[in-house]
């Protein structure tokens, strides 16, 4: 199994971001993740089920509407039902990692993650990109 380090960096190492949480509320933390992404250049694409665009840029419905899915690691900033949902569908995708913000995730979401082998691909439990992606980038330099 690859160590949380090793999963932030290929993590952080993808051409292609994806945001699912992200808001028109400015003080929610999914907005705060990808305004991240953007202050540091990545290419990063918001999902959301009914705005059309959330900081300027244009959003898909759903992860399955990226268009490189496959290149794209994706941040979750939902509740845990929908979560599972998502992690559903990227595993159904082969989307390459996944970084769950502390509150994404519950019981079920990590029993999920551990039955479908996707511990190498998942962050979950804690770290949060707002306070470790700085760090793991400059480490990818």
């Amino acid at each position: 199994m690859s160590s949380l380090t090793d999963i932030q960096k290929k993590f952080l190492s993808a051409p292609h971001y994806a945001v699912v949480g992200a808001s028109k509320d400015q003080s929610k933390y999914g907005t705060k993740v990808l305004k991240w992404y953007q202050a540091r250049d990545k290419d990063v694409t918001p999902v959301h089920p009914k705005e059309d665009e959330l900081e300027g840029l244009k959003t898909v419905r759903s992860i399955a509407d990226l268009s490189a899915p496959t290149e794209t690691s994706i941040s979750i900033i939902t509740p845990p039902k929908i979560t599972l949902g998502i992690l559903e569908k990227a595993k159904e995708l082969g989307v390459p990692a996944l970084w769950l913000q502390p509150g994404a995730e519950d019981e079920t979401v990590v029993s999920y993650i551990k039955k479908n082998g996707l511990e190498d691909k998942v962050i979950y439990g804690g770290p949060c990109i707002l306070v470790e992606g700085d760090g793991i980038l400059k480490s990818l330099l």
